[in-house]
């Protein structure tokens, strides 16, 4: 390699069957993507009917208006330029590996194709963000609708802002893996909260096993030095041949995409620190370039079974998570030189206010009894919300505390309705916003919370009694664990709603989002209760995402600076 730019640019064009390949993965991905797609069930659509009379019966008079999400599949993903010679290195060894597993495994013939073309699109994406003049009458379109004209301002940040940003986070204080201490993290408590919810009901045998899954960990550095990784895929392939799993096969195709993930990824920040190229906080991802991007993400982080796994609803609640992940990581993708995060993504601002509003109507979804009977993964949106909240790491108690409150009256993030937004990858969806429904009175536990408010904290007892108003309004009664559900509201949604009164302050807010890890800490685990943990994420991952003055929405912006990037972990 030359010293000089010019030198390296020349020397990252690739062979023209490298350059034919880039072009075609992106269209390739979508096709198959839109293939294996399953339309939405009749059983889901009944549950959804069921849920929208329930709210009938509920809702305050007044007209609607209808926002307008178009299928994120349909636009052609973008032609991006051909990986340079060390990426087509990579994908060639990236390629061989598959193949064994190819031979060994044909039952995931699919999901091996979906990695190779995500790989391909992913090094050419990162390639086009190095060397392609971005699009700037793209971003900087102006829109003046409901949604775009309450778009937050962010806030400004420096890289010393985003130490808490790490996979390790606070040690939880009862293992969740007893037998692997090594694993007890914030990131694998969530892991498992999101598969306790779901197989309560309809036991997979997803709780208590790691096997099925464990590679996904080659993307957390922390984990990467203390698992022999080695010795643990030769585990999974013997348990393979001795017990045959689709998911324990996919596992090693998504060990294999993350490892290459977090390859490419490197590579590209290394070339930025060497001064060869220059990484704008920006990328060229396109809205359905990033979706296809995602989707191999997705698959393999949330495990579904195998009838449920490409089904339309199921799909969309996988997209719509990632997009809340994206809502709080924005400022820290941009200085480390993430690429997959929509809000970096060159598209228009009304685009990515469209899909955070759907992120937030199927957040009210989840919090609905209707929506979790048809399919086995639906607790994945409710337990992501109140994971992020009580782990310190969701922007909600950080970047998200602004000062004196926006209106309640005529929000149309408080008056969104609840939508499943089942075709936001093939035929679009519609979100609609209207009257908010509530409940004309509390149930006695929640009735409980709000005067436990009202004598403690009295200013917000109007704010915070409106919302469990409007929140039983959705979820029906509520039977979760006061004590427990205080205890994490006072030092979370609370203290953030008080801090929004008062003057700005970084170290208040520092203060509050430190103390929402310390919190989850010492309850996270209470929401594994059979009995009323369901309950508690029901209503936290409200509070979180939903209530009033919806700090989720306020964690959104993003405002490129001149920092420089550093990379950090997870």
């Amino acid at each position: 390699m030359g010293d000089g730019p010019e030198t390296f640019v020349h020397s990252l064009i690739p062979p023209p069957s490298a350059q034919h390949q880039s072009a075609e993965a992106g269209k390739a991905l979508a096709r198959l993507i839109e293939n294996r797609t399953l339309g939405c069930t009749d059983e889901y659509r009944h549950y959804q009917n069921a849920a929208r009379q329930r709210l009938d019966a509920l809702r305050l008079p007044g007209s609607g208006t209808t926002l307008r999400v178009e299928g994120a599949l349909h636009p052609a993903p973008r032609a991006f330029l051909p990986p340079d010679e060390e990426g087509h290195a990579r994908l060639r060894r990236l390629d061989a590996r598959l193949r064994l597993i190819a031979e060994a495994f044909p039952q995931v013939t699919s999901d091996i194709e979906l990695c190779r073309l995500t790989c391909a699109m992913l090094e050419a994406a990162w390639r086009s963000r190095a060397l392609a003049p971005p699009r700037e009458e793209e971003r900087t379109a102006v829109c003046d609708c409901s949604l775009c004209r309450r778009l937050p301002t962010p806030p400004e940040r420096t890289l010393d802002d985003y130490g808490w940003r790490q996979s390790a986070g606070r040690p939880l204080t009862v293992k969740t893996w007893p037998y692997h201490a090594e694993l007890d993290s914030v990131l694998t408590g969530g892991w498992v909260l999101a598969r306790q919810m779901n197989d309560l009901e309809r036991d997979l045998g997803h709780r208590h096993r790691f096997e099925d899954d464990i590679l996904l960990f080659h993307e957390y550095k922390r984990v990467i030095d203390t698992i022999d990784t080695t010795h643990l895929t030769q585990l999974i392939e013997g348990r393979l041949a001795e017990d045959f799993s689709i998911n324990t096969a996919r596992a090693l195709v998504c060990g294999l995409y993350a490892a290459h993930k977090r390859s490419v990824d490197e590579y590209w920040l290394r070339q930025h620190h060497a001064g060869n190229v220059v990484l704008p906080q920006t990328n060229p991802l396109g809205r359905s370039s990033y979706s296809l991007l995602q989707m191999m993400d997705c698959l393999f982080w949330h495990v579904a079974p195998d009838t449920e796994l490409w089904q339309e609803e199921h799909l969309a609640s996988l997209l719509l998570c990632r997009v809340v992940d994206d809502m709080v990581d924005v400022r820290a993708d941009a200085l480390t030189g993430e690429i997959s995060n929509f809000w970096l993504a060159d598209m228009p601002s009304h685009t990515k206010a469209l899909y955070a509003a759907g992120a937030v109507a199927l957040i009210k979804y989840g919090c609905m009894p209707e929506a979790h009977q048809p399919m086995w993964n639906t607790w994945l949106m409710p337990s992501t919300i109140v994971w992020l909240g009580l782990t310190g790491r969701h922007a909600l108690w950080f970047d998200g505390i602004t000062q004196d409150l926006p209106p309640a009256q005529d929000c149309p993030l408080c008056d969104l309705q609840p939508d499943a937004c089942t075709g936001i990858l093939t035929h679009g969806t519609s979100l609609t916003i209207a009257p908010r429904p509530t409940a004309p009175a509390l149930s006695p536990r929640t009735a409980e919370l709000s005067a436990r408010c009202r004598v403690q904290h009295p200013e917000t007892w109007p704010l915070f009694d409106a919302e469990l108003h409007a929140f039983e309004a959705l979820h029906g009664p509520w039977y979760g664990n006061v004590d427990c559900a205080w205890e994490i509201l006072r030092r979370t949604y609370i203290a953030a709603v008080e801090a929004s009164h008062a003057a700005p302050s970084t170290a208040r807010a520092r203060e509050i989002q430190e103390d929402s890890g310390a919190v989850g800490a010492e309850f996270f685990h209470a929401l594994h209760d059979p009995q009323t943990g369901r309950e508690d994420v029901a209503l936290l991952a409200y509070m979180f995402g939903c209530a009033h003055p919806h700090f989720l929405w306020n964690a959104m912006g993003h405002r490129p600076s001149d920092l420089a990037g550093d990379w950090l972990d997870g």
